[in-house]
This record gives structure tokens, C-alpha cells and sequence, in this order.
């Protein structure tokens, strides 16, 4: 992000609002969230405990030190977390989350315990041998594109991260992986991550968009 910290800078068009404080305000506005806790790295808790309290989230129960690792930052909030039935995990960087979207995830998560956000594989995916060269071509249809908010019960949760053995960039895999079963549930083309500056200039015209259509709210 040359430098940038991409859940705290401001997307374009919203003046001072943070990235972080949109997804953090649907989670604040919705009658299914009682708690938040926010996971950021050690050098920016003093600076997210700041903001929670000038944008007045009164949900959010810690703002913690993640870890080296995604599943590290995860366990780090859990243990962080007051009793709770049902645990949302959603990307910070991800400031597109809408009450639908988490309202979907915890009907789909209540089939099996674990539930995650998808979008339909829209490209052509290629497999690739150690020399670079193509080998085969995959059936796009029955490819997802994963997301968060990823919607779990605790307790199955918790088990997968104590026996998680290896390094997982989600977890509904590490869930799969103590033998739980993900549901899985439409996300958006909206429900973008910040990851490159140019993520940037998307997120401001979805934003942009989304104003027209509230009439300039």
C-alpha cells in the first residue's frame, strides 16, 4: 500500500470516515451483534482504541494485538470475546459489508454450525505446474470465490483453532478441517478487500455509487 495503512486511511469521497469504520458501524447498527472486538497489530491498538471512541462504538468489548498469522489474529479475538453463541469473523478491509449479507450468514451458518460468504468464479482458472506451464484447465462452475463474513457457532470454532495444524487463509478451512461442514451463501461484487492502491479507486466508485443511490445520504 506504499506505506499506507489500508483500514484506517479514508476511502475516496468519504471525507474522514475510515475504511475500518464502515463494516465496524453495520456490525454496530445490527440487532444481531452484541459484542465486537477488534483485532488490528500491536502498533495500531492505541490508534483503533482512539477511534472507537470518537466514532462512539459502544459494541466494541476489546481492541486487541493480533498475531504473525490470519488464524493467530482470530484466536487472539476469540479469547478476547464475551459469551457468545455465534462468532461473525470479517475482514477489516473488506468496508462493504451490508446487514443483509450478515444477516444471510447467520441463517446459512445455523444448518451446520459454519457458514461463509461466496461469489461465483467469473474467470477462466488455470492449474500450473512447477515450470510455469498450464496443467489443465478447472470447471470454473464448481469454483467459488471465498469471503468474509465468515458466520460460525463457538464451540466449533474454538475446537477447529485448537487443533488447527498448519497455516489457513480462512476459517471455514480450518473448521473443514476438524470435519465440520461450511455452508456456503451469496456475498456480493461489492464485498470487495483493500489490498492495492487501485483497490482504492474501486472501493471510492462503489462508494460513489451507493451515495447516487441513497439520494446523496
Amino acid at each position: 500500500m506504499g506505506g499506507g495503512d489500508k483500514i484506517f486511511d479514508p476511502l475516496p469521497g468519504a471525507r474522514e470516515k475510515p475504511a475500518l469504520a464502515f463494516s465496524v458501524e453495520v456490525l454496530e447498527g445490527s440487532p444481531h451483534v452484541d459484542a465486537i472486538v477488534l483485532v488490528v497489530s500491536a502498533d495500531r491498538v492505541s490508534r483503533c482504541k482512539t477511534l472507537a471512541g470518537e466514532r462512539g462504538w459502544s459494541k466494541v468489548a476489546a481492541v486487541w494485538p493480533g498475531g504473525d498469522r490470519r488464524q493467530d489474529s482470530v484466536a487472539a479475538g476469540l479469547s478476547r470475546l464475551p459469551d457468545a453463541e455465534w462468532v461473525v469473523v470479517h475482514d477489516g478491509a473488506r468496508p462493504f459489508l451490508t446487514a443483509e449479507l450478515l444477516v444471510r450468514g447467520l441463517r446459512a451458518a445455523r444448518q451446520t454450525g459454519a457458514a461463509a460468504a461466496v461469489v461465483p468464479v467469473t474467470d477462466t482458472i488455470k492449474s500450473v505446474d512447477p515450470d510455469g506451464f498450464s496443467a489443465g484447465t478447472l470447471d470454473r462452475e464448481s469454483l467459488r470465490s471465498v469471503q468474509t463474513p465468515q458466520v460460525f457457532r463457538r464451540d466449533l470454532l474454538v475446537e477447529a483453532h485448537a487443533h488447527a495444524d498448519g497455516i489457513f487463509t480462512d476459517d471455514a478451512a480450518m473448521v473443514e478441517g476438524v470435519g465440520g461442514r461450511v455452508r456456503l451463501f451469496d456475498g456480493t461484487r461489492d464485498n470487495i478487500k483493500l489490498t492495492t492502491p487501485e483497490d482504492y479507486a474501486v472501493a471510492g466508485a462503489i462508494l460513489a455509487r451507493r451515495v447516487a443511490t441513497a439520494g446523496g445520504a
